[in-house]
């Protein structure tokens, strides 16, 4: 039986994550990308991003389109910005695969045609450059539900779609550890880190790297509800999907691959795989 792919979750960042090759994320989101293109191989990747909550209630919207211009879900930067490229295909097929197996878990789906947004090709031109690391096979994205204090319900939205790593499919979350705008602009002119970035990205790896397991789910869940849960995430669709996350791992440990609290703003990178821990790190020890 062919190994299961692992599952990622990213932080991404705003479109400037493109540009500031000198800021400490790029290199660690160029170090993943290789990882999955070198070690992982998928055939196709299913991507949930902080940017695409569905429109209905309770219910799913999953890109059937095979065509996937980029959506510019950003204001107030540069020009050059909106002219960007990330080449890529989508999948039809693969996604009405989704969207039974979801149909399959009692999830309601809608079929949606759209582009990718920034929460995708943002990380993905990082991870996967066109001209030294190409990605190469379909993207299918799925959005989140609507409603973004349900945390159990992306986990079990996490859960359904797991089984299609056992077919080569990678999934991957894109969101932030710490993400809150509102206080960008004092951060950045005290140049401090908030108290909450420290305090809830650390609390976030506890319960990521919990035993997975009922006691993990609870932890994941509880998140939302700690004290600087609202100071870390005003509101919280960049956090869930790394619930996504954990609900797609099923039983699989997950381990914190790099973070940086960084004003009012965390940058954690997280894994998910039974058994990998060892031979990544031997991989890794070998980049450096």
């Amino acid at each position: 039986m062919a190994k299961r792919t692992p599952v990622y979750f990213v932080s991404h960042g705003g479109p400037n994550t493109m540009y500031e090759t000198s800021h400490p994320v790029y290199p660690q989101l160029q170090r993943i990308g290789k990882e999955i293109t070198e070690s992982v191989k998928p055939s196709a990747v299913v991507v949930f991003s902080a940017h695409w909550q569905a429109d209905r209630p309770n219910t799913i919207e999953v890109n059937v389109a095979e065509e996937e211009p980029l959506i510019y879900d950003f204001y107030g930067f540069p020009r050059h910005y909106y002219s960007e490229k990330f080449p890529n295909k989508g999948s039809p097929k693969l996604a009405k695969q989704v969207m039974a197996i979801l149909g399959e878990n009692g999830i309601k789906t809608q079929e949606a045609e759209r582009g990718l947004d920034h929460g995708v090709f943002v990380p993905f031109k990082v991870m996967f450059d066109p001209k030294t690391n190409p990605l190469t096979v379909p993207i299918v994205q799925v959005s989140l539900f609507d409603d973004d204090t349900d945390a159990a319900a992306h986990i079990r939205l996490g859960r359904a779609v797991q089984k299609l790593r056992d077919e080569n499919i990678l999934i991957v979350a894109s969101g932030m550890s710490v993400h809150n705008l509102r206080h960008m602009m004092t951060a950045m002119a005290t140049g401090k880190t908030m108290p909450y970035s420290a305090s809830f990205d650390a609390a976030l790896k506890d319960a990521v790297e919990t035993e997975a397991g009922e006691a993990r789910d609870e932890k994941m869940v509880k998140l939302l509800t700690r004290p600087d849960g609202r100071q870390a995430h005003p509101t919280f669709e960049h956090l869930l999907p790394i619930h996504i996350a954990v609900g797609a791992a099923g039983h699989d440990p997950g381990k914190q691959l790099w973070t940086l609290a960084e004003g009012s703003l965390a940058w954690a990178q997280y894994r998910f795989e039974a058994g990998g821990d060892q031979v990544k790190e031997d991989q890794e020890a070998h980049h450096l």
